[in-house]
């Protein structure tokens, strides 16, 4: 990557957002949601493609976002229990709130504006990523009751970028994961399909400039999610 045309910005910000992963809470969420929430709810989960989700390294999981369910999807389709790891995830502002907030908070998860992504935000993912951690952004923003993939922000690959320049020996990876419920609303007896498609290597994006190298990663990462649509 031509290091000289990148130049980053967000590591220059100090962050004021931390999550955090409580043990004792996972060993509880997990074992909950598997054996308990998903039978009782779902009729059925198939999920293809957990061979691609990486086992080491950095990793922005950018899948569609279809529902609220999906912030227990994600993690069961690509978490501790397929690759090991804890995958840290930004979640709107206005799901942070009470005892609900309380729990994410403990899962991993960080608050962002979906409207208007603030510098901590990003910031914190930085910082995540930088320590070759997985975090979950959803790159259409936010939920949408269609199969049809929706244009991408180009938030993801700005975040990737500039981790991936600041910090080369990281080498970030982005993994497009499409989520499908067989109802717009899911309701109980209702199925998920999610497919996990692969990684994008981030180094393989240069470019004449930050913005150029942001468009061709996104819209690589539409196409993505788009063909495992």
């Amino acid at each position: 990557m031509n290091k000289t045309s990148i130049q980053p910005q967000i590591y220059h910000h100090e962050s004021q957002i931390t999550s955090h992963i409580s043990p004792w809470l996972i060993k509880l969420v997990y074992p909950l949601t598997t054996r308990l929430i998903f039978p009782i709810f779902f009729k059925k989960i198939e999920i293809i493609g957990k061979e691609n989700v990486p086992k080491t390294g950095a990793v922005i999981i950018a899948p569609t976002h279809r529902s609220r369910w999906d912030a227990l999807i994600v993690p069961y389709a690509t978490g501790k229990l397929v690759s090991g790891r804890n995958p840290h995830f930004m979640v709107s502002a206005n799901e942070m709130k009470g005892i609900q907030g309380w729990v994410i908070k403990r899962m991993g998860g960080f608050e962002v504006n979906t409207d208007r992504p603030g510098m901590d935000s990003l910031r914190h993912s930085f910082d995540l990523l930088s320590q070759g951690e997985m975090v979950v952004i959803f790159p259409e923003g936010n939920i949408y009751r269609t199969d049809d993939v929706q244009p991408l922000k180009r938030g993801v690959a700005k975040i990737a970028l500039e981790v991936e320049t600041a910090k080369p020996e990281v080498e970030v990876k982005i993994l497009p994961v499409t989520i499908k419920y067989s109802q717009p609303i899911p309701e109980r007896g209702c199925s998920v399909s999610v497919k996990i498609g692969e990684c994008l290597t981030v180094k393989n994006y240069p470019g004449k400039s930050s913005r150029e190298s942001s468009f061709l990663l996104t819209a690589d990462l539409a196409k993505s999610l788009t063909m495992y649509n």
